[in-house]
């Protein structure tokens, strides 16, 4: 191997990779700004004389057309609308009912699932698809997001190293493989690895990764205040129960056949306990904010907003069974979807001089009346320490009147546009969710996948299908689309896709691996392959995993050769190692989860680094005992 001579080119290109590190690290500028600064630095210094291979500034903002970019924009289109339709608000109380409320059951199930979806499907691609899954069971379970996570986008990660489809490098190692076979004798040549070959090796990984959090997340992971939807629901219930003294807990009740509320009204239950009813389940039909005339027939569960001393009270008196948590009402009642809000009726209102009652309020608007507030004193169903309980759905309404109600957000969304109420609430997530349309979704969502799977289309293309379609399909408007592309990820991608360019054009790589190699030089063949996966991950970190992969898998070639050593399996080395991106949020899904998760780069270099080793440890025993 010719010596490659340090030039000035490589020292600038060197200079600039340790000051971003620098900048990751410190946070002097937000990530995506560093990465900006980064970008326009290259372009700059490209024009000064000799150092032209740093950047060709008519192709040095191409990163932002780049296949992984665009694959990113459009993978984050599909999921928010596979969410906008309520699918994944069901998968989320689908894993909620199977893995309970505890961190350590829900990480196993999220991440477990992820990690085999990425086994055939892009890693960036399963964490853009959970993370509305991921941010739903976070507000239910009241688990900070950035606790879910990081491990869900470690474990995609890991994921793409089930299956020679799982990540890009390993798609390409055998056709490098096949290149780098015309110069290797007949007794060297390398086989073609089959689809499972690495299955046992990325199993293990996703395993590895699953233990991790499950023993270690209670200090490694951090707990950071991320944008999580409904944590102003939760601060609203908080408000009510200090302002109104209401206790807006729900609970779920199941009332047996020939209980002896059976033929009674809700009405006539709800003023004789001071307790709220506001969903009913008979015969397979769930209804929320159920007409108080409505008469309890059995078997059936009953939603019950109040006290828990109220309402256990209430339960013990007829034989009621008190569930544990709320179980076929989880998905009404969920913050993301329903819960307390303020309105006032402003003067010409129509509802002056009618009561609730009257009016069908239930019926009418969907919601369910907690509290009247006029003036200084607070009317209410629950008898509170300064106020007697009142039947407030026979009092009349007033100008000024402050309701307060319990709604889903959907028909509180509608009553903004309704003169007869002005809504005080403005925080609560003002979505129209369109279930109507799931199967347009779902089938869109089909459509990329099988080109994914069964097509020779680009990936970037074949994700882009899908969210076009959903956009054409009205699944989501196109102001939709633009909101649900988290922008700062694709600006942080796209702007580090040139120094990895500027590391590799220079010779800089070239020049780094040849002196780590040097270094090697005489060791034992075991030490050569792990120095090997060292230099991949270090370089996976500064620049394109397939950009490492293409550039290391030749030289790992020569390695193996040199020392008699297996050359498919020094390959395989660098193909899988280039997965081993935990440490700084430069890897896609890294990028992606690190805005809602509210991450710093220290985060990654705690959490990261220890998973770093392990993957080296895991990966190197493994490969050495299935090959």
């Amino acid at each position: 191997m010719d010596p490659i001579t340090l030039t000035t080119e490589m020292m600038v290109v060197l200079a600039i990779l340790a000051v971003t590190v620098g900048l990751f690290v410190t946070e002097v500028f937000r990530i995506d700004l560093t990465a900006i600064i980064v970008m326009v630095a290259l372009g700059l210094l490209s024009q000064l004389p000799g150092l032209g291979n740093l950047a060709n500034t008519q192709t040095l903002f191409d990163g932002f057309a780049s296949n992984a970019v665009v694959s990113i924009i459009a993978v984050m289109i599909i999921g928010a609308g596979l969410d906008k339709t309520g699918l994944m608000s069901k998968v989320a109380g689908f894993i909620l009912k199977i893995g309970g409320t505890t961190e350590t059951r829900i990480i196993p199930i999220i991440s477990g699932t992820v990690g085999i979806i990425s086994s055939f499907m892009q890693n960036v691609g399963a964490a853009a698809l959970f993370l509305p899954v991921v941010s739903r069971i976070s507000v239910r379970t009241e688990l900070p997001l950035s606790r879910l996570l990081m491990p869900m986008g470690f474990c995609a990660i890991l994921g793409g190293t089930i299956t020679m489809v799982g990540s890009s490098p390993l798609i390409l190692l055998n056709d490098l493989m096949g290149v780098a076979n015309a110069g290797l004798p007949a007794d060297a040549q390398m086989e073609p690895f089959s689809l499972f070959s690495v299955t046992p090796v990325g199993l293990a990984l996703v395993v590895t990764g699953i233990l991790y959090f499950m023993i270690l997340g209670r200090w490694v992971l951090p707990v950071k205040a991320g944008v999580e939807e409904g944590a102003s629901a939760q601060t609203m219930h908080t408000f009510v129960k200090q302002t109104y003294g209401i206790k807006a807990d729900i609970f779920e009740v199941d009332v047996p056949e020939g209980n002896i509320i059976v033929g009674h009204t809700l009405a006539d239950l709800m003023d004789a306990h001071h307790i709220y009813i506001i969903g009913t389940y008979y015969s397979g039909k769930r209804v929320v904010a159920p007409m108080a005339p409505t008469m309890v027939e059995a078997p059936c569960r009953l939603a019950i907003l109040g006290p828990r001393r109220v309402v256990k009270e209430f339960c013990d008196d007829y034989g009621l069974e008190l569930l544990p948590r709320l179980d076929l009402f989880s998905e009404s009642f969920a913050p993301t979807v329903a819960g307390v809000a303020e309105l006032v009726i402003p003067p010409g209102s129509g509802l002056i001089g009618k009561t609730a009652s009257e009016v069908r309020i239930r019926a009418t608007y969907g919601m369910s009346l907690l509290a009247i507030h006029r003036g200084e004193e607070t009317l209410s169903h629950v008898e509170t320490p300064n106020h007697a309980a009142t039947q407030i759905t026979h009092v009349g309404l007033q100008a000024g009147d402050t309701l307060v109600v319990h709604a889903p957000w959907e028909a509180l969304t509608r009553l903004t546009k309704d003169r007869d109420f002005v809504v005080v609430t403005s925080d609560f997530p003002q979505e129209e969710l369109r279930p109507q349309k799931v199967g347009w979704a779902l089938a869109f969502f089909a459509v990329a996948l099988g080109m994914i799977l069964f097509t020779d289309v680009v990936l970037s293309l074949a994700l882009l299908t899908g969210a076009a379609g959903m956009i054409a399909s009205r699944v989501l408007s196109v102001d939709e689309a633009y909101k649900a592309v988290g922008w700062n990820t694709v600006f942080l991608l796209a702007s580090l896709i040139p120094l990895g360019v500027a590391v590799q054009n220079t010779g800089a790589a070239a020049w780094i691996a040849q002196q780590i190699l040097i270094l090697l030089d005489g060791w034992p063949i075991w030490s050569l392959q792990v120095g090997i996966a060292i230099l991949s991950t270090i370089f996976t970190l500064v620049m394109s995993n397939v950009g490492a992969t293409v550039l290391l898998v030749p030289l790992a070639v020569s390695i193996a050769v040199a020392a008699g050593a297996n050359p498919a399996i020094f390959a395989l080395t660098v193909a899988i190692s280039t997965s081993n991106s935990f440490l700084i949020p430069t890897h896609q899904v890294n990028a992606l989860i690190m805005g809602p998760g509210g991450y710093k780069v220290t985060d990654f270099v705690r959490c990261g680094g220890i998973m770093t080793i392990l993957f080296l440890i895991v990966s190197m025993v493994m490969m050495n005992l299935v090959f």
